[in-house]
């Protein structure tokens, strides 16, 4: 019997192609997902406090809609 065909004597062209490791794939998708969700986070509350509310106190509203109505 020959060993040829077991995966522990296998010899790789490129030891730093990520299509011959698993865990090295693996580890790759895992950090690009998590970095990807994490830029997508922070521009998400960056957008949120670049439009926050802003109070404008001049804005003039009708009587009748108050908290306490003033009819005439």
């Amino acid at each position: 019997m020959s060993n040829h065909n077991n995966a522990q004597d296998l010899e790789l062209d490129n030891t730093m192609d990520i299509n011959y490791s698993k865990p090295t794939k693996s580890r790759f998708i895992f950090f690009l997902f998590f970095f990807g969700f994490f830029i997508f986070a922070w521009a998400g509350c960056y957008n949120l406090y670049e439009h926050k509310f802003q109070k404008n106190d001049d804005v003039a509203a009708p009587d009748n809609t108050l908290y306490s109505p003033k009819y005439k």
